[in-house]
């Protein structure tokens, strides 16, 4: 019922909806208090409406966004404590006294305060918003960008200036109590004075030397830095923060690359959310501002989504333009028809091009470039589950996708069966759950699904722990947990080393990496992955959530995997790993298979888990898997050859775009130089 709760109230969790509940609870009880009138009951319902409302925009809850939609927002919620103040009062007889003027004349003068900081706080943003945000990117030297505000003057800036009243309810109150009109115009002066100096202290923002360049000149230097660094290779994404994934996984090829690369991006949240890297990224959410960006260098231009804002660089025709995806599987999204609009589709395998042809959405053959995936190179090669330990199996099912179609996932009609019959196996295995990131994002149904899931593995380890028969190494999962807790505290220290950036136009002019720092966190990042597999006992079930530890780390510590219809299961390949995947819309097993190029080498679930048995008969006998050698041959026909590697297979097909992009210019100036000349004879 309180999940069912969280769900209705979209809250993240039963303290967010406890402090939901009391806080609409809390003013009913305010006006109450006022018309009795109590002032104990009218300060303590109070208190509770206050640090209710303070917990929820602390957590930034959305149920906070949705009141603001009502009518009910921040500045509502005070000023209806404030009037029930003034109701109190005069139930209170006290309608003729000083303190209740000097509440009225606060309450207004405070009122009065919020204009001016409002518009201080939005004008000060607004002037320190540049047109672009930049990562890697030398603008200290080329432009003064000066320091951002402190934060405590900006974050929450709205919440901080209206609890400033807390003062003047409190004093007024006492006063009420006391029947004594001194502590309540001490409350009122403390809570008038401290507004006044919060507008003040913000006025030095908004002039001189402390307001960034316009638009134009910090555009103007961008483009000198551009004329300088000359990038050769960009990687062009837009998208919403739930995609940023799907950028990140590039970020490794790009810092491979044997020419110059450039991320460009379209939305900032994309940019906060961007995993360390040391490419140079710009972010320029202006469709103008990027089409009139000095890009003359670039000759090739690689696509990681489908989305709209493409065009604002897809119209350049001194590059050329490669859609490479952000994985490779049989979804329809594999073989959209928009991708026509590139000079090259760039696929990991074979299966790519047949996927497009058997699809006829207008890619040419010849425009389909095979290179492998080079983000797959962490993959381990499976050797077969080692002798004495539990095996694990991984399930890693998709989302409901955008349409919501029941048989884009198996979470919602097999995800339950699927992990009972794991949960329950003899001999047992140890079950990993890491479900798809968009998870209930389009259907609540998934959701709950992805609960029931989470709750029957969090079940199962608690009757684990209890079992005699499981025992855990005490001293050493003690051991790595405090080696755990000492990596997270460097890289805590590493990650706060640089100074915290007080806002997007700093981050801008300091944010170029420090790339000794970046490669110590890289490589700590490697001993956190270790010692978080260690952390627990080797029997222990476990919901993986959130970016760390990555599926490709899941795939490593795993024996084999249960997924859906998606790049996940291509990527698993690479491991030469049994795999299974269900047949949600239940289109039987032979044309599953034939519809799905990916599942020919996998072992074919019902919606009932049926089959699954055999998975795990060829986890624990690897010598008897009648699935062995079919994953070979499917494994180089959906990635391709081992040698020469996908990296060195990306950088030679770039190399070759690039020289058809510039031939293709040094033609068109050949062709226009000719045209001068034969204008010029003729005159």
């Amino acid at each position: 019922m309180i999940s069912t709760a969280i769900r209705v109230a979209r809250v993240g969790s039963a303290a967010e909806l406890a402090a939901a509940v009391l806080m609409l609870a809390g003013f009913p009880a305010i006006m109450v208090a006022a018309l009795i009138p109590s002032v104990p009951a009218f300060a303590a319902a109070t208190a509770v409406t206050y640090l209710a409302d303070h917990y929820l925009h602390r957590q930034g809850s959305y149920l906070v966004n949705r009141l603001s939609k009502v009518r009910a927002g921040l500045s509502i919620r005070f000023l209806i404590r404030q009037l029930l103040l003034i109701l109190l009062l005069a139930r209170m007889n006290l309608s003729d006294g000083l303190i209740f003027y000097g509440a009225t004349a606060c309450f207004i003068a405070f009122y009065g305060l919020q204009a001016p900081h409002g518009a201080l706080v939005t004008l000060i943003r607004n002037r320190r918003r540049l047109p672009v945000a930049t990562r890697n990117v030398d603008l200290a030297s080329r432009i003064r960008i000066p320091d951002a505000p402190p934060m405590g003057l900006l974050s929450r800036s709205a919440e901080k200036m209206l609890h400033l009243d807390l003062a003047a309810v409190v004093g007024i109150l006492v006063a009420a109590q006391l029947d004594s009109a001194l502590p309540g115009f001490i409350g009122i002066g403390v809570t008038i004075g401290l507004g006044s100096l919060y507008v003040l202290a913000l006025t030095p923002y908004i002039r001189g030397k402390k307001i960034p360049p316009n638009a134009d000149k910090v555009l103007a230097k961008v483009d000198d830095w551009l004329r300088e660094y000359k990038p050769e290779t960009v990687l062009y994404f837009s998208g919403s923060k739930d995609s940023t994934y799907q950028v990140n996984m590039w970020l490794e090829t790009m810092e491979q690359l044997d020419s110059r690369p450039l991320i460009i991006l379209r939305e900032r949240v994309i940019l906060q959310n961007l995993a360390p890297t040391t490419v140079p990224v710009i972010c320029v959410p202006g469709g103008v501002h990027l089409m009139n960006m000095d890009l003359s260098s670039v000759r090739v231009a690689l696509y990681a989504a489908n989305v709209g804002k493409n065009i604002h660089l897809l119209r350049v025709p001194t590059m050329k333009h490669v859609f490479i995806g952000h994985g490779d599987s049989d979804k329809l999204a594999s073989v959209n028809p928009f991708s026509k609009a590139y000079d090259e589709v760039w696929t990991a395998g074979r299966a790519g091009r047949d996927r497009y042809a058997i699809a006829d959405v207008g890619v040419r053959d010849e425009d389909i470039v095979e290179v492998g995936r080079p983000q797959l190179a962490p993959i381990q090669t499976w050797q077969g589950a080692p002798e004495g330990r539990m095996p694990t199996v991984l399930y890693a099912p998709t989302w409901e996708g955008w349409d919501g179609d029941p048989g884009n996932t198996s979470l919602m009609l097999a995800g339950e069966n699927i992990v009972q019959k794991l949960l329950k196996a003899e001999p047992p295995v140890r079950v990993l759950y890491k479900p798809h990131p968009f998870t209930g994002t389009v259907l609540a149904k998934a959701g709950a699904a992805h609960e029931k899931v989470t709750a029957l593995i969090e079940k199962a380890v608690a009757e684990r722990t209890a079992d005699p028969r499981f025992q855990a190494d005490a001293a050493a999962v003690a051991a790595a947990k405090a080696e755990l807790a000492r990596i997270e505290a460097r890289l805590t220290v590493l990650a706060g080393s640089g100074g915290e950036k007080g806002d997007e136009a700093e981050a801008s002019r300091d944010g170029v990496v420090d790339v000794a720092k970046y490669e110590e966190i890289a490589r700590l990042r490697g001993e956190w992955n270790d010692a978080y597999w260690r952390s627990f006992p080797v029997w222990e079930h476990r919901v993986v959530t959130g970016a760390e530890p990555r599926l490709f780390d899941c795939f490593n510590v795993s024996d084999a995997m249960v997924s859906d219809i998606s790049s996940v299961v291509s990527d698993f390949l690479a491991s030469g790993k049994p795999y299974a995947v269900t047949d949600s819309a239940e289109l039987g097993v032979e044309e599953f298979k034939r519809q799905n190029t990916a599942v020919r080498a996998a072992t074919i679930l019902s919606n009932k888990a049926t089959g699954l048995g055999e998975l795990l008969d060829a986890v624990r006998d690897p010598a008897g898997d009648p699935l062995a050698e079919d994953r070979v041959e499917l494994k180089q026909y959906l990635l391709g050859p081992d040698e020469p590697t996908s990296v060195e297979q990306f950088n030679t097909a770039v190399a070759n775009l690039a020289i058809k992009a510039e031939a293709r210019n040094v033609g068109q100036e050949s062709r226009a130089a000719a045209g001068a000349t034969e204008a010029t004879t003729k005159a």
